[in-house]
Protein backbone atom coordinates (compact mmCIF):
# COMPACT_ATOMS: atom_id res chain seq x y z
CA UNK A 1 0.00 0.00 0.00
CA UNK A 2 2.81 2.41 -0.90
CA UNK A 3 1.06 4.32 -3.54
CA UNK A 4 2.21 7.63 -1.95
CA UNK A 5 5.62 8.97 -2.05
CA UNK A 6 6.60 9.99 1.59
CA UNK A 7 7.87 13.11 0.54
CA UNK A 8 4.13 14.40 0.27
CA UNK A 9 4.28 14.05 3.81
CA UNK A 10 5.17 17.65 5.13
CA UNK A 11 5.38 16.20 9.09
CA UNK A 12 9.42 15.67 9.85
CA UNK A 13 9.40 11.94 11.24
CA UNK A 14 11.29 10.96 14.19
CA UNK A 15 11.10 7.98 16.29
CA UNK A 16 8.68 9.98 19.00
CA UNK A 17 6.23 9.37 15.79
CA UNK A 18 6.79 5.39 15.53
CA UNK A 19 6.50 4.19 18.52
CA UNK A 20 3.56 1.92 17.21
CA UNK A 21 6.32 -0.10 14.88
CA UNK A 22 7.87 -3.16 16.04
CA UNK A 23 11.03 -3.91 14.26
CA UNK A 24 11.52 -7.31 12.31
CA UNK A 25 14.71 -7.62 11.64
CA UNK A 26 16.12 -6.74 14.99
CA UNK A 27 17.51 -3.24 13.52
CA UNK A 28 15.67 -1.02 15.88
CA UNK A 29 14.68 0.02 19.12
CA UNK A 30 14.35 -3.55 21.66
CA UNK A 31 13.62 -0.89 24.41
CA UNK A 32 12.46 2.23 25.22
CA UNK A 33 13.73 5.39 27.38
CA UNK A 34 11.68 8.30 29.06
CA UNK A 35 12.49 11.45 27.56
CA UNK A 36 11.98 15.01 28.49
CA UNK A 37 10.88 14.89 31.95
CA UNK A 38 12.19 17.49 34.56
CA UNK A 39 15.13 15.59 36.83
CA UNK A 40 12.36 16.88 39.83
CA UNK A 41 9.59 15.26 38.14
CA UNK A 42 8.06 11.68 36.71
CA UNK A 43 6.21 10.48 34.10
CA UNK A 44 2.79 9.61 34.79
CA UNK A 45 1.41 6.28 34.02
CA UNK A 46 -2.51 6.26 33.54
CA UNK A 47 -5.21 3.44 33.32
CA UNK A 48 -6.51 4.42 29.93
CA UNK A 49 -4.63 6.71 26.79
CA UNK A 50 -5.45 10.00 28.07
CA UNK A 51 -5.59 12.30 30.81
CA UNK A 52 -9.10 11.85 31.74
CA UNK A 53 -8.05 8.34 33.18
CA UNK A 54 -6.33 8.41 36.50
CA UNK A 55 -2.56 7.65 37.22
CA UNK A 56 -1.86 4.55 38.46
CA UNK A 57 1.76 4.24 38.32
CA UNK A 58 4.76 6.59 37.71
CA UNK A 59 8.13 6.00 35.52
CA UNK A 60 11.23 8.55 37.11
CA UNK A 61 12.71 10.70 34.80
CA UNK A 62 15.65 8.37 33.94
CA UNK A 63 14.01 5.08 33.59
CA UNK A 64 15.24 2.97 30.78
CA UNK A 65 14.61 -0.77 29.04
CA UNK A 66 10.55 -0.01 29.00
CA UNK A 67 8.91 -2.16 27.01
CA UNK A 68 6.46 -0.87 24.38
CA UNK A 69 3.29 -3.04 24.35
CA UNK A 70 0.89 -0.90 22.12
CA UNK A 71 -0.18 2.44 21.17
CA UNK A 72 -3.12 4.21 20.22
CA UNK A 73 -4.23 5.79 17.27
CA UNK A 74 -2.84 2.11 15.94
CA UNK A 75 -1.42 1.97 12.60
CA UNK A 76 0.86 0.38 10.48
CA UNK A 77 3.45 1.53 8.42
CA UNK A 78 0.99 1.06 5.32
CA UNK A 79 -1.79 2.88 7.21
CA UNK A 80 0.57 5.69 7.76
CA UNK A 81 2.25 6.27 4.45
CA UNK A 82 -1.78 6.02 2.76
CA UNK A 83 -2.31 8.95 4.96
CA UNK A 84 -2.70 11.98 3.18
CA UNK A 85 -1.05 15.49 5.34
CA UNK A 86 -4.67 16.84 6.33
CA UNK A 87 -5.31 12.55 8.12
CA UNK A 88 -1.60 12.81 9.36
CA UNK A 89 -2.37 16.23 11.24
CA UNK A 90 -5.64 15.18 12.93
CA UNK A 91 -4.76 12.46 14.51
CA UNK A 92 -4.87 12.77 18.24
CA UNK A 93 -2.38 12.92 20.29
CA UNK A 94 -0.53 9.35 20.58
CA UNK A 95 -0.65 7.28 23.17
CA UNK A 96 1.60 3.97 24.43
CA UNK A 97 1.26 1.64 26.88
CA UNK A 98 4.16 0.74 28.36
CA UNK A 99 5.70 -1.87 30.93
CA UNK A 100 9.13 -1.69 33.09
CA UNK A 101 11.99 -4.70 32.44
CA UNK A 102 10.47 -5.97 35.71
CA UNK A 103 6.97 -6.28 34.31
CA UNK A 104 6.05 -4.78 38.10
CA UNK A 105 4.77 -1.33 36.75
CA UNK A 106 2.64 -0.75 33.82
CA UNK A 107 0.33 2.49 31.99
CA UNK A 108 -0.06 4.25 29.28
CA UNK A 109 1.98 7.71 28.81
CA UNK A 110 1.84 10.01 26.02
CA UNK A 111 3.81 9.11 23.39
CA UNK A 112 6.58 12.80 22.89
CA UNK A 113 7.90 11.09 26.63
CA UNK A 114 9.20 8.09 25.39
CA UNK A 115 11.94 7.73 22.78
CA UNK A 116 14.40 4.01 21.74
CA UNK A 117 16.81 3.37 24.44
CA UNK A 118 20.48 3.35 23.60
CA UNK A 119 20.11 4.11 19.70
CA UNK A 120 21.20 7.62 18.15
CA UNK A 121 19.43 6.47 15.09
CA UNK A 122 17.97 9.70 13.02
CA UNK A 123 15.26 8.87 10.20
CA UNK A 124 15.87 10.77 7.23
CA UNK A 125 14.00 14.07 7.58
CA UNK A 126 12.54 16.28 4.82
CA UNK A 127 15.16 18.84 5.90
CA UNK A 128 17.72 16.69 3.75
CA UNK A 129 16.39 16.58 0.98
CA UNK A 130 15.44 19.71 -1.10
CA UNK A 131 13.24 19.10 -4.78
CA UNK A 132 14.87 19.91 -7.79
CA UNK A 133 11.89 20.71 -9.93
CA UNK A 134 12.43 18.05 -12.10
CA UNK A 135 10.09 15.40 -11.86
CA UNK A 136 12.00 12.49 -12.51
CA UNK A 137 14.62 13.70 -10.14
CA UNK A 138 12.08 14.73 -7.17
CA UNK A 139 10.52 11.16 -7.48
CA UNK A 140 14.01 9.40 -7.39
CA UNK A 141 15.14 10.47 -4.56
CA UNK A 142 12.04 10.61 -2.45
CA UNK A 143 11.96 6.67 -3.43
CA UNK A 144 15.32 6.45 -1.93
CA UNK A 145 14.14 8.40 1.22
CA UNK A 146 11.16 6.02 1.34
CA UNK A 147 13.01 3.57 1.39
CA UNK A 148 15.12 4.51 4.54
CA UNK A 149 12.05 5.28 6.49
CA UNK A 150 10.54 2.12 5.42
CA UNK A 151 13.34 0.19 6.76
CA UNK A 152 14.38 2.24 9.94
CA UNK A 153 10.26 2.28 10.81
CA UNK A 154 9.59 -1.60 10.05
CA UNK A 155 6.17 -2.95 10.57
CA UNK A 156 4.50 -5.51 9.91
CA UNK A 157 6.46 -8.62 7.87
CA UNK A 158 4.80 -7.28 4.71
CA UNK A 159 6.34 -3.96 5.05
CA UNK A 160 10.29 -5.04 5.19
CA UNK A 161 11.85 -3.17 2.36
CA UNK A 162 13.72 -6.39 1.29
CA UNK A 163 11.40 -9.11 1.47
CA UNK A 164 9.17 -9.72 -1.38
CA UNK A 165 6.49 -8.31 -1.76
CA UNK A 166 7.22 -4.63 -0.81
CA UNK A 167 10.77 -5.02 -2.28
CA UNK A 168 9.30 -4.38 -5.84
CA UNK A 169 8.14 -1.04 -4.78
CA UNK A 170 12.26 0.07 -4.62
CA UNK A 171 14.36 -2.48 -6.83
CA UNK A 172 14.08 -3.91 -9.88
CA UNK A 173 12.00 -6.96 -9.75
CA UNK A 174 14.49 -9.44 -11.05
CA UNK A 175 16.68 -8.41 -7.72
CA UNK A 176 13.81 -9.17 -5.16
CA UNK A 177 14.76 -12.56 -4.98
CA UNK A 178 18.46 -11.68 -4.21
CA UNK A 179 17.28 -8.85 -1.32
CA UNK A 180 16.30 -10.93 1.39
CA UNK A 181 18.42 -11.24 4.41
CA UNK A 182 19.89 -8.16 3.24
CA UNK A 183 19.16 -4.58 4.98
CA UNK A 184 21.55 -2.59 6.84
CA UNK A 185 24.47 -3.76 4.62
CA UNK A 186 22.79 -2.43 1.38
CA UNK A 187 22.24 0.79 3.23
CA UNK A 188 24.97 1.51 5.18
CA UNK A 189 27.45 -0.64 4.33
CA UNK A 190 27.22 -2.28 7.85
CA UNK A 191 24.68 -4.88 9.55
CA UNK A 192 25.27 -2.37 12.56
CA UNK A 193 24.28 1.56 12.43
CA UNK A 194 24.25 4.22 15.06
CA UNK A 195 24.31 7.45 13.10
CA UNK A 196 22.32 9.59 11.10
CA UNK A 197 21.67 10.39 7.61
CA UNK A 198 22.56 13.31 6.58
CA UNK A 199 21.63 14.21 3.06
CA UNK A 200 20.21 12.56 0.17
CA UNK A 201 20.33 13.83 -3.51
CA UNK A 202 20.56 13.91 -7.05
CA UNK A 203 24.38 13.14 -8.13
CA UNK A 204 25.57 16.83 -8.34
CA UNK A 205 28.10 16.53 -11.20
CA UNK A 206 25.50 13.89 -13.50
CA UNK A 207 22.38 13.17 -12.05
CA UNK A 208 20.59 11.79 -14.87
CA UNK A 209 22.59 10.10 -18.03
CA UNK A 210 21.09 8.18 -20.90
CA UNK A 211 17.64 7.01 -18.30
CA UNK A 212 19.55 6.55 -15.58
CA UNK A 213 19.26 8.62 -12.51
CA UNK A 214 21.87 8.86 -9.71
CA UNK A 215 20.76 9.60 -5.80
CA UNK A 216 23.50 10.37 -3.60
CA UNK A 217 22.83 8.98 0.64
CA UNK A 218 25.16 10.93 2.48
CA UNK A 219 24.99 9.39 6.05
CA UNK A 220 27.11 8.96 9.53
CA UNK A 221 27.99 5.41 10.85
CA UNK A 222 29.59 5.19 14.39
CA UNK A 223 31.65 8.51 13.63
CA UNK A 224 32.65 7.70 10.27
CA UNK A 225 31.46 9.86 6.82
CA UNK A 226 29.67 7.62 4.01
CA UNK A 227 28.00 7.70 0.85
CA UNK A 228 25.80 5.20 -0.63
CA UNK A 229 24.79 5.37 -4.48
CA UNK A 230 22.01 4.79 -5.67
CA UNK A 231 21.17 3.87 -9.47
CA UNK A 232 17.47 4.25 -11.05
CA UNK A 233 16.22 3.18 -14.48
CA UNK A 234 12.40 2.51 -15.38
CA UNK A 235 11.53 -1.12 -15.05
CA UNK A 236 9.77 -1.97 -18.03
CA UNK A 237 9.45 -5.47 -16.41
CA UNK A 238 6.80 -3.55 -13.75
CA UNK A 239 3.37 -2.15 -14.74
CA UNK A 240 3.85 1.57 -16.10
CA UNK A 241 7.51 0.92 -16.23
CA UNK A 242 8.18 2.89 -12.40
CA UNK A 243 11.71 4.30 -11.77
CA UNK A 244 13.42 1.92 -9.45
CA UNK A 245 16.64 1.16 -8.07
CA UNK A 246 19.14 -1.80 -9.82
CA UNK A 247 22.19 -0.86 -8.44
CA UNK A 248 23.81 0.36 -5.04
CA UNK A 249 27.43 1.27 -4.37
CA UNK A 250 29.62 1.94 -1.45
CA UNK A 251 33.11 2.87 -1.94
CA UNK A 252 34.78 -0.95 -3.50
CA UNK A 253 31.81 -3.04 -3.34
CA UNK A 254 27.95 -2.72 -4.71
CA UNK A 255 24.75 -4.83 -4.77
CA UNK A 256 23.81 -7.03 -6.95
CA UNK A 257 27.63 -7.89 -7.29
Amino acid sequence: MFCKILSSVTLVLSFAATAAFAQIDGHGPDSWKVTGVAENDVLNARMGPGTMYPVIETFAPDTRALEQLTCVPYYTLRHYSAMTEAQISALPQRWCLMRDSDMTRAGWVAGQFIKPDGEDTTIPSLDMMKKTGDPLLDEAQALVRELYIVFEMGGEPGDNPFFPPTAARYFFADMVPDLSGHGSDVLYDAQDFQGQVTRIAPDDEQPMFRGMITINVDFTNFGQQSRAAFSLRADTSQPGAPFRIFRVEHGDWSFPQ
